[in-house]
């Protein structure tokens, strides 16, 4: 069950860093990545996290090995990466958080793995 919500959610139907835009298309919601990488809890799940801890990104994201959406479990993240074709599963057992500086142009925290596995 995510933390604040009295139902269970699917964790891939409805992830906890994510939410509907105006489109429907899923989009990263701001205060959630953070509580995600501050409180180390899956972006999918709301769950506490253990090791391995992993990322879904393009190809990108993958290739810089910088990410913008929150850490996962191993599991959360093969149950999204089902469900967003194009994207990678980078394992690792800790991540750097970067937030974005006042002038990037880019306004998003960045997750930085740093013990890739």
């Amino acid at each position: 069950m995510i933390r604040g919500l009295s139902r269970p959610v699917d964790p891939v139907s409805a992830p906890f860093a994510w939410e509907p835009d105006d489109e429907g298309r899923p989009a990263l919601v701001a205060p959630r990545v953070t509580q995600c990488a501050l409180s180390r809890i899956c972006g999918a799940c709301g769950e506490s996290l253990g090791r391995p801890v992993a990322f879904l990104g393009d190809d990108l994201e993958t290739r810089r090995n910088a990410f913008h959406a929150p850490p996962l479990h191993e599991q959360c993240a093969h149950g999204l990466l089902d469900r967003h074709p194009g994207t990678h599963i980078v394992l690792t057992s800790g991540f750097d958080f970067i937030r974005p500086h006042k002038d990037d142009t880019d306004r998003r925290p960045v997750f930085v793995p740093n013990s890739p596995l």
